[in-house]
């Protein structure tokens, strides 16, 4: 009986594991199969009468779709494109299936009542949420590293209307990657669809020469025209040359500028032409002639706009562009205009000389009171007349060759001031400058080569007492004179030596004590300004 009874309890047993293992896998297969209930959206999705495998690649296929969107990148101002799901865009909040698929099916019967009298009555939605692959997103940020860069100083060019616009003045960039991709993963999770744009992280070098101080070089600061219509071709070339040189000159607060350095050398190769200029109290051609007209121009604007003036002298003779004392004259290796930017700001130089008409005009930022103005007034303390001539014997031309290369010209002290005005009321005058031009008489070069050499001593005998008429006298009486064996005149006849005009060899400067070796000018003469 016991074995009997053993053997009964043990079937039985056998038999109820069975069934619930059996009861078991019917539950499993039944809860695979289970549906989702009606009215339950994901992201606008209705995954109602979906099972849960199917909801979680419904949501899946739209976290893609949505991926395709473009997400620009921002470093500094460059852009870099790409899409969501290159970035590495994932669905975050997966445990939403689970909530969902055992809404109005699970719990107790009051519980599963409510919850279906709920979606019959309203929808249920649930947000997706979003986030980054990390190694994706890093892989990326790390590539848009070859868009580094170094600082670029900005830069000031001429625009079409003359005006000064800006280019360059940017950062320099350092792409920093682990800031950047927490960026990126902050973006993700607040995305709500659509494009997108993140600002990378960057360390940034500001270049020495920034686009915002660069801009502020905007207002006419000083401008001043001269003409120079009258000159010749090669003396116009020679004004339109140094005047490209100039233009386009950006100076910083504190920078030097010299004109000499600008404009020379004074050669074929650096785009001269011979002209008239004035050497030793003589008219001569040589490269650069006219070239005294565009320092002097320059001269001009950069008094009204009031920069600190270095160095600058007079011609050694009055010109006619400007009121006197207010020309700037050039000789090189002896003579220069040079002045400082003595603001705060940058100043940039804009230059032209077009059918002779030669300006100069200054641009910085305006910072002097509205209220105040300023004019420059030429004052001539005294005049002298001009006496005599200046005779040079020309060894190259023979006897009877008598040519005027110089007029006579006055000469004047001269002093310049400026007057300072507020509300149009003079308030202060300053002397600015104080300029002494000499008083020359007409000069003749006088040709003394012959193949009498009486001749040629009479000639130079003649022109050393400066007295024209003697010279015209040799000149009447040449035939009286007994030929002589020799073909040519010794270049320095015994106790004559060559007459020349007399020069003024002293170094210049604001008191006008001369020009040195060579002063560029051109004779009035000829028809040229100088």
């Amino acid at each position: 009986m016991r074995n009997r009874g053993f053997g009964s309890k043990r079937l039985a047993l056998l038999l109820t594991s069975f069934f619930v293992l059996a009861f078991s896998g019917m539950a499993s297969a039944h809860e695979e199969e289970m549906t989702i209930s009606e009215g339950i959206l994901i992201g606008g999705i209705d995954v109602g009468g979906m099972t849960a495998s199917e909801a979680s690649q419904a949501v899946k296929d739209k976290v893609k779709k949505l991926g395709e969107a473009t997400v620009t990148l921002m470093m500094g101002d460059t852009p870099i494109t790409a899409t969501l799901n290159s970035l590495g865009l994932e669905w975050e909040n997966k445990e939403i299936i689970d909530e969902i698929k055992n809404l109005g099916t699970t719990g107790n019967i009051v519980q599963r009542y409510k919850d279906q009298r709920d979606l019959e009555h309203q929808n249920k939605e649930y947000e997706i949420e979003f986030t980054v692959d990390e190694a994706k997103a890093q892989g990326f940020v790390e590539g848009c590293s070859v868009y580094n860069s170094e600082p670029v100083n900005g830069t000031v060019y001429t625009q079409d209307d003359g005006t000064p616009g800006v280019e360059g003045g940017t950062d320099g960039l350092t792409l920093k990657v682990e800031e950047s991709v927490a960026l990126v993963q902050k973006a993700f999770e607040a995305w709500e669809g659509g494009d997108l744009t993140i600002d990378l992280a960057v360390d940034r070098v500001s270049p020495a020469i920034t686009q915002e101080e660069l801009s502020k070089v905007k207002d006419v600061l000083g401008t001043a025209t001269t003409n120079y219509s009258s000159s010749t071709w090669e003396r116009a070339t020679n004004i339109e040359n140094g005047c490209s040189k100039i233009s386009g000159t950006l100076l910083m607060p504190g920078d030097y500028f010299s004109v000499t350095d600008m404009v020379t050398p004074f050669s074929a190769e650096n785009g001269y032409q011979p002209a008239p200029s004035y050497e030793e109290n003589r008219v001569v051609d040589s490269y650069g002639g006219g070239i005294c007209q565009v320092s002097t121009t320059l001269y001009n604007a950069v008094l009204k706009a009031e920069l600190e003036v270095t160095a600058r002298s007079n011609h050694t003779m009055i010109v006619t562009y400007v009121d006197p004392s207010k020309d700037a004259a050039i000789a090189e290796g002896v003579m220069d205009l040079a002045f400082v930017n003595n603001l705060n700001t940058p100043i940039y130089i804009v230059g032209s000389a077009y059918g002779g008409v030669l300006n100069f005009t200054i641009y910085g930022e305006e910072t002097r009171p509205a209220n105040r103005s300023i004019e420059f007034v030429s004052n001539v303390t005294s005049t002298t007349e001009p006496s005599g001539v200046k005779l040079t014997a020309n060894a190259g031309q023979n006897v009877g060759y008598l040519q005027q290369t110089q007029s006579p010209h006055t000469g004047y002290t001269a002093e310049l001031w400026k007057n300072i005005y507020e509300d149009g009321v003079l308030v202060d005058s300053v002397q600015v400058n104080n300029s002494t031009y000499q008083a020359v008489g007409t000069a003749y070069d006088v040709g003394v080569a012959s193949g009498n050499t009486a001749l040629t001593q009479a000639m130079y005998t003649a022109i050393a007492t400066g007295d024209l008429n003697q010279v015209q006298a040799v000149i009447s009486n040449a035939a009286s004179y007994t030929a002589q064996t020799e073909t040519t005149a010794p270049e320095t006849p015994p106790d004559q030596g060559q007459v020349t005009v007399e020069g003024d060899t002293g170094t210049g400067g604001n008191a006008g004590t001369g020009e040195g070796t060579i002063e560029i000018v051109d004779p009035p003469e000829y028809g040229y300004e100088y």
